[in-house]
C-alpha cells in the first residue's frame, strides 16, 4: 500500500544516554533533510544511497539542537516497506520532544501506537502473526517468552498455517470444480486422499491448541499461591526467591493481609509468585478479606506452595496437606508440601513414608531464614511448571486470538470428516472446508477486517 502521510514517533522510552526517533512515509527523507545540517556543505541526504548512516546536525532555525546519527532506509528495503530515516540523538527529553515539534512543524504526523508495525503488514513485510510477535518479543521477560515470540516473528508459526491453508485450498477448488459439472457424477477430488489431509492438519491444529497452555504460563509466567497458616514463614520464602525484601517479615502472625505478587525468573521461565494471607479463623475484618482472597489465589494458581512448620506436629501438617489436595482436586494443580524451619527441629523431617503421593505432588524439607534446600525446591518448580525443555519443542502459541481460530478450524474440520464418513454431498463438504480456510487465513491476516487490526494495533507502544 501506499500512505499519503509521514509519521514520526520515539522509538524508545526511558532514561538512557540515546534515544531514537523514527521517521517514515513518502516524505521522511525529504523532512529530514530540511532539519539537517552535515560538515560536507554540498551533502544532501536526498542523493545518499539506502542503508547508510550519517553525522550531522540538527538545526531549529539557527540554533544547533542536537549532533545526532541518521540512519537512511530506501522502500522496499525498510521495516515499514516505505522509504524510512531513524534519528539516533541525546535522549534529552527536550530534545526529543524538540525534535518531533520540527518533524511535525515540517509536515509529518506523530504515529499512532502500533502505526510503523501496522504499515509493515499492509506493506507485506509481515503477516499478522508475525506482526503480532512484534510486541510480544517487545514485552519477553523471560528466555522461554523470547524464544516463542522470536520463533513466531521469524515466520515458524506462519509456514505452518500457510502450508495447511495451501493444502485445502487445493482440495476444495477440486471439489467445487465438481460442482461446475452437475449431474455428471464426476470425482476430481479423491475422498480417501482428502480424509487423510485433513485427518493430518486436524492432528496439527489439536497440537497447536494443546500448545496454547503452555505458551500462555510462559508468556505471562507460571502462577504459585505460597499458602499456609499465619507466621509459617511464607513471605520469608517470597524474599529468599525473590533475593530482596519484596515482604514484610514479623513474628507477629498475620502481618500479611493482602496478596502480595512479583516475579522471577528461574531458567529462563518466569515464575509470578503470590504471599498469600495465612489461613486461620481470626476477627479482624481485614484479615479475614485476606484470607478470603487466598482461596482465590489458590484456585488462579497453577502450584500451589503449602508451607508448614517443621516444629508442628506431623498428623496438622499432614491433614492441612489432604485439605487443600481435596480443595484442587481435578483443577490440574501441582502441589508441593513444604517443610519451613527445618533447621529448628531436624527430627520433623516428612516424606513419603509419612504421605503416599500422587501425580504432580511434591515434598521438600527446607530453610526460608538460612536458604537450606531453596536450590532443591526451585528445581522441583522448574519440574511442576511442566514446561520441559522447550528447545526440544515444536511450535507454541501463546496468543488467545490463535486460540480462537484454531479451535474453529478443529471444528470445521472435524465437521468434514463426519461428512466424508456419512457421503454428504459435495458442496456442504465445500462449505466446511472454506470455513476452516477462512479461520486459517484469520491468524495471517489473508483475511481479516479493520476492527480486528484495529485491536491488535491499539495495544503496541508508539514507536513500534
Amino acid at each position: 500500500m501506499i500512505f499519503e502521510s509521514t509519521i514520526c514517533a520515539p522509538a524508545t522510552s526511558g532514561k538512557g544516554a540515546l534515544a531514537i526517533i523514527r521517521v517514515s512515509g513518502p516524505d521522511s527523507i525529504r523532512i529530514c533533510e530540511q532539519i539537517m545540517s552535515f560538515p560536507d556543505p554540498g551533502k544532501k541526504l536526498s542523493e545518499e544511497p539506502e542503508n547508510t548512516t550519517h553525522f550531522g546536525n540538527i538545526t531549529d532555525g539557527q540554533y544547533i539542537l542536537d549532533e545526532v546519527i541518521i540512519s537512511l532506509f530506501r522502500a522496499p528495503h525498510s521495516y515499514t516497506g516505505e522509504d524510512s530515516v531513524e534519528i539516533s540523538c541525546h535522549a534529552s527529553p527536550y530534545i526529543q520532544k524538540r525534535i518531533l515539534e520540527i518533524l511535525i512543524d515540517k509536515g509529518a504526523f506523530l504515529a499512532k501506537p502500533g502505526e510503523f508495525t501496522q504499515r509493515a503488514y499492509l506493506n507485506g513485510k509481515l503477516d499478522l502473526s508475525q506482526a503480532e510477535a512484534v510486541a510480544d518479543l517487545i514485552s519477553a521477560e523471560s528466555k522461554a517468552a523470547h524464544r516463542i515470540a522470536m520463533d513466531q516473528m521469524r515466520g515458524g508459526f506462519s509456514s505452518e498455517i500457510k502450508s495447511m491453508r495451501q493444502e485445502l485450498l487445493k482440495f476444495v477448488s477440486l471439489i467445487e470444480l465438481e460442482l461446475d459439472f452437475g449431474e455428471e457424477e464426476v470425482e476430481f477430488a479423491d475422498r480417501n486422499q482428502l480424509k487423510t489431509l485433513v485427518e493430518k492438519i486436524l492432528s496439527m491444529t489439536r497440537d497447536l491448541i494443546h500448545s496454547f497452555r503452555q505458551g500462555n504460563v510462559i508468556k505471562n509466567g507460571v502462577p504459585v499461591a505460597i499458602i499456609g497458616k499465619p507466621n509459617v514463614g511464607k513471605s520469608t520464602l517470597l524474599n529468599r526467591l525473590l533475593k530482596e525484601d519484596r515482604a514484610i517479615v514479623s513474628e507477629i502472625a498475620g502481618t500479611t493481609r493482602d496478596a502480595i505478587e512479583d516475579t522471577v525468573s528461574l531458567e529462563g521461565i518466569t515464575f509470578r509468585f503470590i504471599d498469600t494471607a495465612g489461613i486461620r479463623e481470626s476477627a479482624d475484618i481485614i484479615e479475614n478479606l485476606g484470607i478470603r482472597k487466598t482461596y482465590q489465589k489458590i484456585d488462579q494458581a497453577a502450584i500451589v506452595l503449602l508451607l508448614a512448620d517443621a516444629r508442628d506436629d506431623k498428623k496438622i501438617i499432614i491433614e492441612a496437606f489432604n485439605e487443600i489436595r481435596r480443595q484442587i482436586k481435578g483443577k490440574e494443580k501441582q502441589l508441593v508440601l513444604v517443610i519451613n524451619k527445618s533447621d529448628l527441629n531436624a527430627e520433623c523431617s516428612i516424606n513419603t513414608r509419612d504421605i503416599i503421593l500422587h501425580p504432580g505432588e511434591y515434598i521438600i524439607n527446607i530453610s526460608a531464614q538460612k536458604g537450606d534446600n531453596i536450590d532443591t525446591l526451585t528445581r522441583i518448580l522448574l519440574e511442576a511448571s511442566e514446561l520441559g525443555n522447550l528447545d526440544d519443542q515444536g511450535v507454541i502459541i501463546s496468543n488467545i486470538r490463535h486460540f480462537e481460530a484454531l479451535s474453529q478450524v478443529s471444528e470445521s474440520l472435524q465437521r468434514v470428516l463426519s461428512g466424508l464418513d456419512s457421503k454428504l454431498p459435495e458442496d456442504l463438504l465445500a462449505q466446511d472446508i472454506r470455513q476452516a480456510l477462512h479461520y486459517l487465513g484469520e491468524i495471517t491476516g489473508e483475511i481479516t477486517t479493520d476492527e480486528v487490526l484495529g485491536n491488535i494495533f491499539k495495544n503496541f507502544c508508539i514507536g513500534k
